[in-house]
């Protein structure tokens, strides 16, 4: 045990990870405590940093803070080794009272304190508490809620590109426009209030042009599209790129999406989805309205934290796709991959399928070996898949002309490079759902992915046509033998570029992002609810990991809830 020890333990875990029960709750609320409870750390710093890498430079995320340098606990390791023994007393972790847990933590102090007495005692304490939280996160994902194993198949519908408000900030009962107060004011770069809005764009237009259809003097609020353009209609598209949405989030201020935007005029739009095909599933079923997308921009980013809850690296990325910052940390070069490494935009793997204009091999991302939910799922046994609307077609070379090929998160694995037996198994086409659907022989877990004709993504899709495709999905579901005993899960990989007036949760340099909407469609879902629970994209992999008692992939979705309130088990199918 040494450096490496205490490097895992640290990336294994964050302030809140441990929710299984509420003795993991107070382990949680200790650590953070503990961490945020004053500036001694044993000579170390709290400080918002990036991760950097090196020698006695090396530092670790931990949250939004990392302790720096880790070379400054080295000389406590014997302390650590202490700590883990006593951790390793503690039994069973997962059951117990208020009472038992303020007995671990005696012992555990009464460990630290016989050690030696240094002035990273604090420090080798907090990091013990870790040790204890993170043993808490595993031992409850074996303890499964009663009733959830009546749910057999989880299937989840992945759409694009819309903010609650967006779509729902009309339904009733929902936490919507009519709550938005003073998020409504949108702020110029230069610091001073819009006081019109900028007129919509047409982006099929090459290069973009005002839009018609829009009023060129529109006030500073959220407006019904559906006055100027039909929802069986395309309007332009929000462009939004890496890196903005934190712009126009601005501190949970909610005043950036004009002015950090290609399309300002468009991001206050919204249409009322609550009597279109979706809203009326949300009207009978779940509608959760404080869901948000994990992380912040774009679409590839947020398919990662659907199947990873991680970001990719890519070192030594080709300079071209490099995002290039001012001293300010401004965007002065859009790009996919930020200066320290992290692909946070569109990049494409050395998998096909990917577009046929990328003709050099280097501008492929090598494929990633990270844990996705796919191999936790394969490891216990349970079947899976991701279906998408195109993928054949795409595989033989022919891609539909709006099949997208970043929405494949799985193809950027190296467990389902070409040739191998898993990517047959698991990465297949939309109709493969439907066939599976009429045998009886659909997966446990089924992601399905739209083609981008049916994915209400504004600019190449329309919305109407959008949700009656995701409407007919459910239906197919319905009229199928697994109904009686799956839950379906219809969300938005992220916001588009679109406003809404929710804050998102604090939580590490990724994210959560915006406000999307979640609805929740089971024989056991309540009936006509609005669940006001704090969710984000990586709770859906926390109902995969309850339901099949799976270790979290990360330290997000360790901390996610886990959609159960969404549920009655009382009911009967």
């Amino acid at each position: 045990m040494g450096r490496a020890y205490v490097a895992r333990a640290l990336r294994e875990c964050t302030f809140g990870m441990a929710t299984n029960g509420p003795e993991a709750k107070m382990v949680g609320n200790r650590i953070r405590s503990a961490v945020e409870g004053g500036p001694d750390f044993g000579g170390a710093t709290l400080e918002p940093a990036p991760l950097t890498q090196g020698g006695r430079r090396t530092s670790l995320w931990h949250g939004r803070f990392r302790i720096a340098p880790l070379a400054r606990f080295e000389q406590n390791l014997s302390s650590l080794a202490s700590a883990k023994a006593c951790r390793a007393r503690d039994g069973d972790l997962t059951a117990g009272s208020r009472r038992r847990v303020q007995q671990r933590e005696a012992q555990m102090t009464t460990c630290i304190a016989s050690g030696p007495r240094t002035h990273s005692t604090r420090a080798i304490t907090v990091i013990a508490l870790w040790c204890l939280a993170i043993e808490f996160s595993a031992g409850g994902a074996g303890a499964q809620p009663a009733g959830l194993e009546k749910i057999q198949h989880i299937i989840v519908i992945y759409q694009e590109n819309w903010s609650f408000d967006g779509l729902y900030g009309k339904f009733p009962g929902a936490d919507g426009i009519a709550n938005a107060g003073e998020r409504i004011r949108q702020m110029k770069k230069d610091g001073t209030p819009y006081t019109i809005l900028p007129q919509p764009l047409d982006t099929s237009k090459n290069p973009p042009i005002p839009d018609p259809r829009f009023p060129a003097d529109l006030p500073v609020a959220p407006y019904d599209a559906a006055r100027y353009v039909p929802p069986d209609q395309k309007t332009g598209d929000i462009v939004n790129r890496a890196l903005q949405q934190e712009r126009q989030i601005n501190g949970g201020r909610m005043d950036g999406f004009v002015a950090w935007s290609e399309n300002g005029g468009l991001a206050m739009s919204y249409y009322d989805a609550t009597d279109l095909p979706v809203g009326r599933l949300a009207q009978q079923y779940v509608l959760a309205d404080h869901f948000f997308h994990s992380a912040f921009d774009g679409s590839l980013f947020n398919h990662f934290w659907l199947v990873c809850a991680c970001t990719p690296v890519w070192p030594n990325a080709p300079a071209n796709l490099v995002i290039q910052l001012d001293a300010q940390g401004v965007v002065v070069k859009n790009g996919s991959v930020t200066p320290d490494g992290y692909v946070v935009h569109t990049v494409y793997p050395t998998n096909r399928p990917y577009p046929a204009s990328i003709k050099d091999p280097a501008q492929l991302m090598p494929l990633l070996t990270m844990p996705t939910i796919g191999d936790r799922l394969s490891a216990k046994g349970i079947s899976w898949a991701w279906y998408s609307g195109g993928w054949n077609d795409a595989v033989a070379g022919h891609p539909d002309p709006l099949f997208q090929f970043h929405h494949q998160p799985f193809n950027y694995f190296l467990p389902y490079a070409e040739g191998t037996s898993a990517r047959a198994e698991h990465l297949k086409d939309i109709e493969d759902f439907l066939a599976a659907l009429r045998t009886g022989n659909l997966p446990a877990v089924a992601f399905v992915k739209p083609i981008g004709a049916y994915n209400e993504h504004m600019g190449y899709g329309d919305l109407l046509g959008g949700q009656q495709y995701a409407a007919n999905l459910v239906k197919a579901v319905q009229d199928s033998g697994v109904w009686k005993d799956s839950a379906i899960i219809i969300t938005y990989d992220e916001a588009g570029g679109r406003w809404d007036h929710v804050p998102p949760p604090r939580g590490d340099r990724w994210g959560p992002g915006v406000r999307v909407p979640a609805i929740i469609i089971s024989p056991y879902a309540k009936r006509s609810f609005v669940d006001h629970t704090t969710y984000e994209t990586t709770s859906i992999l926390k109902l995969i990991e309850t339901r099949w008692s799976l270790a979290p992939l990360g330290p997000r979705d360790a901390a996610a809830n886990n959609l159960l309130n969404a549920f009655d088990f009382s009911q009967n199918p």
